[in-house]
C-alpha cells in the first residue's frame, strides 16, 4: 500500500500506476502553455508591429515558422513519450518555452525574434496537447476518454484567462515588458509542475488488437490513416486561421483590441463547454460520422464570422459556438488512433497524425494574413476557410478501417470494435 501512495494510483480494477498529481499538474499547464506561448501572440501582433515596423506578415511568418518546427519535433517526441514517458520531455519544453520568449522579447532585430520562435516551436512540441495526451492515455486507460475531456477542459480555458491578461498587461506595458512578465508565469507554473508531479513508473504499451497491424508503420500507409490525415490537416488550417485572424477581423470592422481580445477569450469559453459534450457524443456517435458532424459545423461558425459584421453581442455568441465546435474537434484528433486502432503505438501515430495537421496550423496564421488583401478583406478570407473545412468534412466520411490490405504488413485490418469511452473495466 505504501509503495502504491509514493509511486502513483493503482487499483485492484486493474489501472495503471500512476502519478497522483499528473492530472492536475497537466491541467495546470496547458492552461499556462496555451495560454502564454500561442494565445498571447494574436493579441501582442499588433502593437509589435506598430512598435518595430516589422509587416505584420514577417512577425506571422516567424509564428508560423515555431508551429512548423513544433509539427516536425512531434514526430521524435511521439516516440520519446512512447518509449520514456513525458516528464523529462515536457521539463525541458517548459525551459525551451521560457527562453524562446526572452529571445523574442529582447529582441533587437528581426532575425533574433524569428529565432526565439523556433525555439519556442520545440517548446510547443514538448508541452502542448501531444504529449499531455500521450501520458493521459497510457496513465489512464481504459478511462483516457473522461481524463484527455479533463485536460482539455483545462486547456480549452487558456484563450480565456490569457487573451483578456494580456490585453491589459499590454495597456499598461509595452509588448516586451508583457512578453517577459508572461515567460515569468509560465516559469513560476509550469517547471515545477513537470518537474515534479510527473514522476512516477511509465507503464509498459499494451499489445495491438487481435488482427490489427502490429506495427504503426503498417497503420500509417493505410489508406484509411491516410484519409484521416488530410481530413484533421484540412481542418486544422481552417481552424488555425480563424484563430490568428478572428482579431483582426473585428479591428477591420471598427472593434477596439480589448473587444476583439473578449471574442478570441470567448471562444475559450467554448471550448471548455463543447468538450463536457464530447463524451456523450462519442457514445452515440461512430468515429467516421463524428468527424463529418464536428468538422462541417466547424465550417459553418467559419462562414457566419463571413457573414455577420455584428452586433458586437452577436459576434460573441458565433465566437462561443465556434469555440464549442474547435473543443470537440481537439477531442476528436485526441482519441481518432484509439478509436480506430488502440493504444499500443499511440505516442508514435500520434505524432505522424499530427505532423501534417501542426504544418497546417503553422502555414494558416501566415497564409491567413497574406491572402486577406487579395481576397478583398478578412470576411472574404472566412468564407474561403469555411469553403476548406467543407472539403474536410466530406474526406471525413472515408475514415472508417475496414477489411483493407495495409500495405507492407501482409495482415488484414477489420473494422475495430467500438468501445464506450469514459467506461471502466469489471
Amino acid at each position: 500500500m505504501s509503495d502504491v501512495s509514493t509511486r502513483g494510483d493503482a487499483t485492484a480494477a486493474g489501472r495503471r500506476p500512476r502519478p497522483r498529481a499528473a492530472l492536475p499538474a497537466l491541467c495546470l499547464t496547458q492552461i499556462t502553455s496555451w495560454g502564454v506561448v500561442y494565445y498571447a501572440f494574436p493579441v501582442l501582433n499588433p502593437d509589435i508591429t506598430a512598435a518595430t515596423g516589422w509587416s505584420p506578415a514577417a512577425t506571422t511568418a516567424a509564428f508560423s515558422a515555431a508551429l512548423l518546427v513544433s509539427a516536425l519535433a512531434g514526430i521524435r517526441v511521439g516516440r520519446i513519450l512512447d518509449a520514456h514517458g513525458p516528464r523529462r520531455v515536457m521539463t525541458l519544453g517548459s525551459a525551451a518555452g521560457i527562453t524562446g520568449l526572452v529571445l523574442v522579447a529582447t529582441a533587437p532585430n528581426l532575425p533574433q525574434f524569428v529565432a526565439g520562435w523556433l525555439l519556442a516551436g520545440l517548446a510547443m512540441a514538448a508541452t502542448f496537447y501531444q504529449p499531455a495526451f500521450a501520458a493521459v492515455t497510457r496513465w489512464y486507460a481504459p478511462d483516457h476518454v473522461r481524463a484527455l475531456t479533463t485536460v482539455t477542459l483545462a486547456g480549452g480555458l487558456a484563450s480565456t484567462v490569457f487573451a483578456p491578461l494580456t490585453a491589459q498587461l499590454a495597456a499598461h506595458f509595452s509588448w516586451r515588458h508583457t512578453y517577459l512578465i508572461l515567460a515569468a508565469v509560465l516559469a513560476a507554473l509550469t517547471l515545477p509542475a513537470h518537474a515534479l508531479a510527473l514522476r512516477g513508473p511509465w507503464p509498459p504499451a499494451p499489445p495491438p488488437p487481435a488482427a490489427s497491424p502490429a506495427t504503426a508503420r503498417g497503420i500509417a500507409r493505410s489508406g484509411t490513416f491516410v484519409l484521416l490525415a488530410a481530413a484533421l490537416t484540412l481542418s486544422a488550417f481552417a481552424m488555425y486561421a480563424v484563430v490568428v485572424t478572428v482579431v483582426p477581423l473585428l479591428l477591420e470592422r471598427g472593434y477596439t483590441t480589448g473587444q476583439a481580445a473578449w471574442v478570441l477569450g470567448l471562444g475559450g469559453l467554448g471550448q471548455t463547454l463543447g468538450r463536457t459534450l464530447y463524451a456523450a457524443l462519442a457514445r452515440r456517435t461512430r468515429p467516421a460520422a463524428r468527424a463529418v458532424g464536428l468538422v462541417g459545423l466547424g465550417g459553418l461558425s467559419t462562414l457566419a464570422f463571413a457573414l455577420i459584421p455584428g452586433p458586437y453581442a452577436l459576434l460573441a455568441a458565433v465566437a462561443v459556438t465556434a469555440g464549442t465546435v474547435r473543443g470537440n474537434l481537439t477531442l476528436l484528433q485526441a482519441t481518432a488512433i484509439t478509436d480506430r486502432w488502440g493504444t499500443t503505438h499511440y505516442g508514435r501515430l500520434s505524432g505522424l497524425l499530427a505532423a501534417p495537421t501542426i504544418t497546417a496550423s503553422a502555414l494558416a496564421p501566415f497564409a491567413g494574413t497574406a491572402l486577406a488583401a487579395p481576397l478583398g478583406g478578412y470576411p472574404h478570407l472566412f468564407a474561403v476557410l469555411a469553403a476548406i473545412s467543407a472539403i474536410a468534412a466530406l474526406t471525413a466520411h472515408r475514415t472508417t478501417p475496414r477489411r483493407e490490405k495495409v500495405p507492407g504488413e501482409g495482415v488484414t485490418a477489420p473494422e475495430p470494435t467500438r468501445r464506450l469511452p469514459g467506461r471502466c473495466r469489471r
